[in-house]
């Protein structure tokens, strides 16, 4: 927060007088103190709701681990979210989407308007995979989160590019202001919307590809135990006869002559 400036209008009395905070060295202050308050959430979160439900559900090592991962980003989503949309709803940047690009440079602030935007998206998104996570933790058969997290992960993609596009490549294209000047903060030229194009382009593409990977990997496991056919029981050999049960005969009668029933028999007679 390197200086502030009032915008005060026409007609307006100066308790509604609003502040604006150019960009400076002293946001590094603000990121260490929002980085210890991250840091003191996390441990509260996980010492007084993530252990004791992992206690009372009894979890595998697996399940323990991905379970305290889930919660955790779980937590930051939904704070960074509802962080994100109380900005956009003030701001009006989403009833008025030319203000994404109109009046660049936006030297008020910079750089946070089109980011800000598919941010929040993108933590909606992502709080839906794993809430939908933690509910099929504690009942397997709970799977509707997953699909309408791949069917709005995938219109994210979409409303990504679509907007980047018509920020970038349209709403900057035809600003008033074109050319680099980094004393104002103009970077409106051709190589720069370029790249960042690109560059959110080839982001968007990899993150597909990676979704495309793990629904493919899930419907494998989920059609490997079906396709694989029961084998028959093979039929169990008799046992063989020991050495000593065939030197004493069956069932214990030895084939000595002398023991024989019909060798007493002729004896006697």
């Amino acid at each position: 927060m390197k200086a502030s400036c009032v915008s005060l209008s026409e007609g307006q009395s100066e308790e509604s007088v609003v502040n604006h905070f150019h960009h400076g060295l002293k946001d590094l202050a603000t990121v260490f103190f929002y980085m210890l308050v991250a840091i003191i959430m996390h441990a509260i979160i996980q010492e007084y709701v993530l252990d004791k439900i992992n206690r009372k559900m009894h979890f595998s090592k697996t399940k323990h681990s991905k379970f305290n991962e889930s919660g955790q980003l779980s937590a930051f989503y939904l704070f960074s979210f509802g962080w994100g949309t109380s900005i956009l709803m003030s701001e009006n940047f989403l009833s008025n989407p030319v203000s994404l690009w109109d009046g660049y440079p936006h030297t008020l602030m910079p750089l946070n308007r089109l980011a800000l935007v598919l941010l929040v998206f993108h933590y909606f998104v992502e709080l839906l995979f794993h809430v939908s996570r933690l509910l099929y933790f504690s009942n397997e058969k709970r799977l509707t989160g997953f699909t309408i997290w791949a069917v709005l992960f995938v219109l994210g993609r979409l409303l990504t590019l679509s907007l980047s596009v018509l920020t970038v490549g349209f709403g900057l294209a035809n600003a008033d202001q074109q050319g680099l000047d980094l004393a104002s903060g103009n970077f409106n030229v051709l190589i720069v919307r370029i790249t960042v194009l690109a560059t959110i382009c080839v982001t968007q593409a990899f993150m597909m590809w990676k979704f495309i990977n793990f629904q493919l990997r899930r419907w494998r496991e989920q059609a490997h135990p079906q396709a694989q056919p029961l084998k028959p029981k093979k039929p169990q050999a008799p046992k063989s006869k020991s050495k000593k049960d065939k030197a004493n005969g069956v069932n214990g009668v030895s084939s000595n002559g002398a023991d024989s029933p019909r060798a007493k028999k002729e004896k006697s007679s």
